[in-house]
């Protein structure tokens, strides 16, 4: 797979993808990461990339020309499943939406910031876009790392137990299990005994009991 960035702030990358298991997915050729500096394609003698908004609404909105220069530059090089724009009233991000993703081969990121972008390139350069939630951050940058690690997760070959990503949660609509590890017992806290019994018949119905569980009561308290 292979994902391209777009961010007036290129920096805020380095650290995240610079660890753990994006990291290891770049090391292995299972991902390439491309982050794209939007200033770089600004005509602007001082590299700006946003101005004031028409209207006499208040903030900064990131202009479309160096936005369309760096998009049409990209799609010179490869061919794009989708277009991304990080936006808080975008398609929620669910792993069931992380899942379609991870099996795409070339993805565009565009990380909007201040007010957000020029309302034309929503319309007319996008293909899709996307919320981590209902509530707005500085910037795109931030939930395009949230939208990456969810995807590059579930790519074939990066997790070393290839059912991991499988059981999570969310996966098949459910809540994951409550899980342990050693010690057997902690301060008095024990590991439920049904786990430490060997009894692989037994084990499963208990972890299929505690995942209903959990699913009724996010559910519940969701709502």
């Amino acid at each position: 797979m292979n994902i391209d960035i777009i961010s007036v702030f290129p920096e805020m990358f380095t650290s995240f993808f610079s660890y753990s298991i994006i990291k290891r997915a770049q090391q292995f050729g299972k991902v390439k990461i491309d982050i794209h500096n939007l200033r770089d394609y600004s005509l602007d003698k001082h590299k700006k990339t946003d101005d004031y908004a028409y209207g006499g609404i208040s903030g900064l909105v990131m202009n479309i020309e160096p936005i369309d220069r760096c998009i049409s530059s990209l799609k010179n090089e490869k061919k794009y499943d989708e277009i991304i724009y990080m936006s808080p009233d975008g398609k929620l991000l669910t792993q069931s939406l992380a899942n379609e993703l991870s099996t795409k081969e070339n993805i565009i990121i565009l990380c909007g910031h201040y007010k957000g972008i020029d309302e034309r390139v929503r319309e007319h350069l996008v293909t899709r876009e996307i919320s981590i939630g209902e509530y707005v951050v500085s910037g795109g940058e931030i939930p395009a790392c949230i939208l990456v690690d969810s995807i590059v997760r579930l790519i074939p070959g990066v997790l070393s137990d290839a059912t991991s990503a499988l059981e999570d949660s969310f996966q098949n609509n459910l809540i994951a299990p409550p899980v342990y590890t050693r010690p057997k017992e902690y301060k008095g806290w024990k590991v439920p005994e049904i786990l430490l019994s060997g009894n692989k018949k037994k084990i499963e119905e208990w972890l299929l009991e505690k995942t209903i569980e959990r699913t009724k009561k996010y559910k519940k308290f969701k709502n």
